[in-house]
Parts: structure tokens; C-alpha cells; sequence
């Protein structure tokens, strides 16, 4: 587990909670992800873990497109 360095206005920092309801996955799965090391993660205190949004696209799971409201 890495430490978060400081480019969070370019690739945001997801919460498990968050990134699970992105990529349609159960945060039980992101946490085997990061276990098996095929999601990176970075902790935020002593009980945070983030992962970056940017990591969720590369992993190359699913990630819904912002509606344009047309």
C-alpha cells in the first residue's frame, strides 16, 4: 500500500465505496483486487484506503460516461 502523493485535481481518489459502484463491483472484490495487487491503493491515515479513478480505467473494467442531458 502505497502513501497518496498530492495530484488529486487531475485523477481523483475514490472511495472503496465509491469506486465499487463505478465499476459495478462489491468492495469485498476491490479489497481481493488490491490484496492480489491488480488494483493499486493508497492509504489515508491509520484506516482510509483510496484508490485513483484513473487506476479504475486502466484495470480495464467498465466505468459509465457522464450523460450530456440532450
Amino acid at each position: 500500500m502505497r502513501k497518496a502523493p498530492a495530484d488529486t485535481a487531475t485523477n481523483p481518489y475514490l472511495s472503496l465505496t465509491d469506486a465499487a459502484e463505478i465499476v459495478g463491483q462489491s468492495v469485498k472484490t476491490l479489497r481481493r483486487r488490491i490484496s492480489a495487487g491488480t488494483l493499486p491503493a493508497y492509504r489515508f491515515g491509520p484506516r482510509s484506503i483510496r484508490v485513483r479513478f484513473n487506476d479504475l480505467e486502466a484495470t480495464g473494467h467498465r466505468i459509465p460516461s457522464a450523460r450530456t442531458g440532450e
